[in-house]
């Protein structure tokens, strides 16, 4: 059973930054993609951005230029800088890993950032 277990969310100002990090069991093998997605309250859960075994990245439009995926395969990490970070931004933030077989979730981080 692949663990995936998120930190560094938390209460920042607008303007601040955060970068969250999402440690996993698995192989880098067994990995297609890792993802961050986020969902506030009343909300569904979105993509906001992801990386590919290949290095290839996506971000929603809305954290384009202000957020950066990354990843460190010797650590078994994936993290989310997020830099200027608006109210907008307030949400439980998840990590995903697309297996190969199956997909596995995160239990979220809480990101508020106050006006």
């Amino acid at each position: 059973q692949v663990q995936l277990v998120e930190s560094g969310g938390g209460l920042v100002q607008a303007g601040g930054s955060l970068r969250l990090s999402c440690a996993h069991s698995a192989s880098i093998f067994s990995i297609n993609a890792m993802g961050w997605y986020r969902q506030a309250p009343g909300k569904q859960r979105d993509l906001v951005a992801d990386i590919t075994s290949g290095g290839s990245t996506y971000y929603a439009d809305s954290v384009k230029g202000r957020f950066t995926i990354s990843r460190d395969n010797a650590k078994n990490t994936v993290y989310l800088q997020m830099n200027s970070l608006t109210p907008e931004d307030t949400a439980v933030y998840y990590c995903k890993l697309y297996g190969l077989a199956y997909d596995y979730w995160g239990q979220g981080t809480q990101v508020t950032v106050s006006s």
